[in-house]
């Protein structure tokens, strides 16, 4: 019995990913290199300006120097999340009590490193190597937040390996082709919104109102990723890339902090997708010092649709939850202005479409919203082998209303105990540097 109602009671490990990154909608980090945070990554998968061409698009790499190109950068992103309770209920206030936090600051400051080698063999053939996150947050509100029953406490972290090849078909096309080892660990924490004062029990196990849920599961996926490169003519350039899903069987445990937790903890599995991502890019060539950059991505969000929480011991289905993910678009614009022969200056705005569908969707620990980046960065070459990137967007995130309920019972058979409303107010800025090197 208490099994299911604990686990009834998390968002999940789903929701555990869907934390909201500073970067991107949903829990996707767009942040994958330094010279791109200045064009708000506008035209990624078509500019091929470095070895972290090997994220967006590693057909790109065949359009890099020949010899070894060496990309390391690193980012640092700061998010705001503040709550506004807006009329949140209970059913019972003795059984079932709201926490009377606003939770403070669920942000915080994050660093993203990324690095990346590209080695041109000859004219035709590339390898390369790609390291850093591609997923990741965290979220931590006060211990007394009002939503604490929905959600206080996340952190996911994803890192990702991707060894890739490109071949230059000829001097009008390149294809490209890589693997992704990632490694997903996700760690949840949630309250428990029963408390018996009396010292009554249910079902045998007292209950308390500081009690809370701690989830931890962690899993390796394998994917892969295709690019390719059209040069349709001396000044403009399409890039198309696809980066697969990936599949994580979830292993983990679950700790209850009750007075007789050895009942209820055990091991857990679960079923984690990250989407399959589509990005149509441009870059073209106004004139010899401006260069224009747009990009249309697409996210296949509505992968994520239910999850299924399993006892690993038995492996009997414990729960089935719903988010009902939407598939989201992104869509950039930028521009390089090559102001002197060692300096270019960078410009980008993008819109980037939230997967969440409505209130009752969004989780205390994805307050996400539809957003629009303002970028500027530059590049200075200080030799013929080294140069440096520096980058910064602010990211302005929509209203994002919630009316999330927090139910308990079995499957197929809830009641909802609490309905958790009110406003986020988000906001993020991203400070990026890139070193770059190529011998």
């Amino acid at each position: 019995m208490h099994n299911n109602l604990t686990l009834r009671l998390l968002p999940a490990l789903i929701a555990l990913a869907f934390a909201g990154s500073a970067s991107a909608a949903g829990f996707k980090l767009q942040n994958q290199s330094g010279s791109g945070n200045g064009n708000a990554f506008a035209g990624a998968a078509a500019a091929a300006e470095d070895a972290s061409t090997v994220f967006f698009n590693p057909a790109g790499m065949s359009l890099l120097p020949r010899g070894h190109n060496v990309s390391l950068s690193g980012t640092i992103i700061s998010r705001s999340i503040e709550f506004t309770n807006q009329g949140s209920t209970t059913a019972n206030a003795t059984f079932f009590p709201l926490p009377q936090g606003d939770g403070g600051d669920g942000g915080g400051i994050a660093f993203l490193p990324h690095g990346y080698w590209v080695w041109g063999v000859n004219q035709s053939l590339s390898v390369g190597l790609g390291m850093g996150p591609t997923y990741g947050s965290r979220t931590e509100y006060n211990f007394d937040f009002i939503g604490r029953n929905a959600g206080y406490f996340f952190e996911l972290k994803q890192f990702n390996i991707n060894p890739s090849v490109a071949w230059k078909v000829n001097e009008q096309f390149s294809l490209g082709f890589g693997l992704n080892f990632a490694h997903n660990e996700s760690h949840f924490k949630q309250g428990v919104p029963l408390v018996d004062p009396a010292g009554l029990t249910t079902g045998g196990i007292p209950f308390a109102a500081n009690n809370y849920l701690d989830v931890k599961g962690d899993a390796w996926a394998i994917g892969y990723n295709l690019g390719a490169t059209w040069q349709i003519l001396p000044s403009t350039r399409l890039g198309i890339a696809y980066r697969s899903a990936l599949k994580f069987d979830l292993e983990g445990e679950q700790k209850y902090a009750s007075p007789n937790a050895r009942l209820v903890n055990q091991d857990i599995t679960a079923v984690l997708k990250t989407p399959a991502v589509t990005s149509f890019a441009l870059s073209h060539k106004a004139t010899d010092r401006l260069e224009l950059l747009t990009d249309v991505t697409w996210t296949q969000w509505s992968v994520i649709n239910t999850i299924d929480l399993k006892s690993a011991a038995t492996g009997v289905d414990l729960n089935q939850l719903s988010y009902r993910f939407k598939d989201a678009w992104r869509f950039g614009l930028g521009a390089n202005y090559q102001l002197t022969n060692d300096l270019k200056l960078r410009f980008g705005v993008a819109y980037d479409n939230t997967p969440v569908r409505s209130a009752a969707n969004r989780t205390m620990t994805l307050p996400d919203s539809d957003r629009t980046w303002l970028s500027i960065g530059a590049k200075y070459n200080m030799s013929k082998m080294l140069s440096i990137d520096v980058g910064y967007s602010h990211i302005f995130f929509d209203e994002a209303k919630t009316e999330r309920a927090v139910t308990t019972g079995y499957p197929g058979v809830q009641t909802t105990r609490q309905v958790i409303r009110g406003e986020f107010k988000t906001s993020a800025d991203i400070f990026s540097a890139q070193l770059n090197m190529k011998f």
